[in-house]
């Protein structure tokens, strides 16, 4: 049974991922902070669960490591701008740390799921492709192309490096966002019947379907080295890039309830388009539409599976835990609030 290593494992990508590896008999070693919850990873046999932060990995979590993949980030262009600093340190200098840490443990893989934020926006008539120039805009975009300049040449004969520039994720997952595109419009249009969007609706954006980007990464681990180490390759597909006016009216057809579309702003001009036949060319195809995560992510909000709370908007999360760390830390004392720790209590009167 192959062991894989996924840093980021309780996040919105990597809490979908990781029951799709153990159904498909790896066994997982889930790494992350747990910001969102330590119960969003079923404990299931072969899945070995490690709070740990990236920036401190012990070496010894890659030992009989067969692949990594790196989901760990700061994951959005607001959290990104807000906390600069901590972006740059986890989703540049970690991620590239770790992939040499697999590669000095002897690991075989290491998949680095990047974005193709960092093509930045283009004319509406270019569809841009791997060798495309990039354009990073934001301090999460380009954290993430540092890091892909820093684990690309770790590839070698016994090494594979793959990077994974994924479009914009949307779908249901255990760990809920509501701060991605299509799953906020669906969000929107379902609990109000509006559904605001900014002008003109010609923009294109790429997306991608949680589990087939989830797919993706885990297609990497098995496809032919020779044909993929040291590659970068898009991931989405052509029917997932959408105009935004119509995207919207494929969600408002969808929500059970009548929605109108609620026109503001100027006119959005930013746009990009993405090729996606470079890995479609390996034999991956991405099964899923916007239709498809618009259905599901209604059912689970009629169900009351899933509801729009402060965790599911990324940044507010970590503004909320930010805060909480500063008024906690202000009134602790002895370990403790109201209750105070004995052992650090015993401590203190003894050396009174």
């Amino acid at each position: 049974m192959k062991t894989v290593l996924v840093t980021g494992a309780g996040g919105y990508i990597g809490t979908s991922l990781v029951p799709m590896l153990l159904d498909a008999g790896y066994s997982v070693r889930a790494v992350d902070r747990f910001f969102f919850g330590d119960n969003l990873l079923q404990e299931r046999p072969n899945l070995d669960i490690v709070r740990e932060d990236c920036r401190r990995l012990p070496a010894s979590l890659l030992d009989g490591v067969y692949g990594v993949i790196d989901l760990v980030a700061i994951s959005n262009d607001p959290s990104g701008e807000l906390f600069q600093d901590q972006t740059w340190q986890i989703n540049h200098e970690a991620r590239v740390s770790t992939a040499q840490m697999a590669k000095t443990a002897g690991a075989k893989r290491y998949v680095l799921p990047s974005s193709c934020s960092i093509y930045g926006f283009q004319e509406a008539s270019v569809v841009v492709s791997e060798t495309h120039e990039t354009n990073p805009l934001t301090t999460y975009a380009k954290a993430n192309e540092k890091a892909e300049h820093g684990v690309l040449p770790l590839a070698d004969d016994k090494f594979c490096v793959v990077v994974l520039r994924q479009a914009t994720v949307y779908g249901y997952s255990p760990r809920m966002r509501f701060d991605l595109a299509i799953n906020g419009m669906t969000y929107g249009a379902w609990k109000t019947g509006k559904l605001p969007l900014m002008r003109d609706g010609s923009q294109w954006r790429p997306m991608v379907h949680v589990r087939d980007t989830a797919r993706a990464q885990m297609f990497m681990l098995e496809a032919d080295a020779a044909k993929v180490s040291g590659q970068i390759f898009n991931v989405g597909s052509e029917a997932n890039v959408y105009q935004i006016g119509p995207l919207a009216n494929i969600v408002a057809d969808l929500v059970p309830r009548d929605v109108e579309i609620e026109w503001y702003g100027d006119v959005d001009h930013r746009s990009y388009r993405v090729a996606f036949d470079k890995i479609e060319a390996l034999g991956f195809k991405a099964e899923l539409t916007a239709a498809d995560g618009v259905k599901e992510i209604c059912e689970a909000l009629e169900t009351g599976k899933i509801d729009k709370t402060t965790e599911t908007i990324t940044l507010d999360w970590y503004k909320a835990l930010t805060k909480w760390h500063e008024i906690i830390n202000s009134v602790e004392l002895y370990g403790g609030i109201l209750e105070l720790d004995g052992d650090k209590l015993a401590e203190q009167r003894a050396a009174q």
